[in-house]
């Protein structure tokens, strides 16, 4: 009886779930989830130029890709063309359409991520105030590895426990 219930729930719920994943308060992109032609290509390009002008969405997305991004989109828009859906397509502009749409997507959900800001509360060294360091996951990566990559080419520099600097 309690699992009937549930499942009743669950069927009563997903419609509405996926009714608020599809159309989001009249905007149909999510910068994390990218480009979905199953949606208003329209609606969406103009979420996804807006955001890529904010300087914050998508900050780390280098100028190349962002050239790719732009072509990509122009190239969607021209085989959609007067298409009013996707099915109407033949199947070689159906096929260069996907490929389209996941060069979008890869370059747009991975800048997405790289573009997340986190925040920590550090004390620099040779000071006992905390001070608040942002920084996106790209340049923490980019930190991280330039501190790994001066280690390995500097085998003199090596750390506190064995003192020979």
């Amino acid at each position: 009886m309690y699992k009937l219930m549930v499942l009743a729930l669950f069927a009563l719920l997903l419609p509405a779930t996926a009714m608020a994943t599809i159309d989001s308060g009249g905007q149909a992109f999510k910068p994390d989830k990218g480009l979905d032609l199953t949606a208003s290509f329209g609606e969406q390009r103009t979420a996804i130029n807006k955001a890529l002008s904010d300087g914050e969405t998508y900050s780390e997305l280098q100028p190349a890709d962002l050239r790719v991004v732009q072509d990509s989109l122009g190239r969607i828009s021209t085989l959609l063309g007067d298409a009013q859906t996707i099915d109407q397509m033949s199947p070689d502009a159906k096929v260069e359409l996907f490929n389209e749409q996941e060069k979008v997507n890869t370059l747009l959900v991975q800048a997405h991520k790289d573009s997340r800001m986190i925040c920590r509360r550090e004390k620099p060294t040779g000071s006992h105030r905390p001070t608040t360091l942002c920084l996106t996951v790209a340049e923490r990566r980019r930190q991280r590895e330039a501190a790994n990559d001066f280690f390995r080419y500097n085998p003199r520099a090596e750390g506190p426990n064995n003192q020979s600097f």
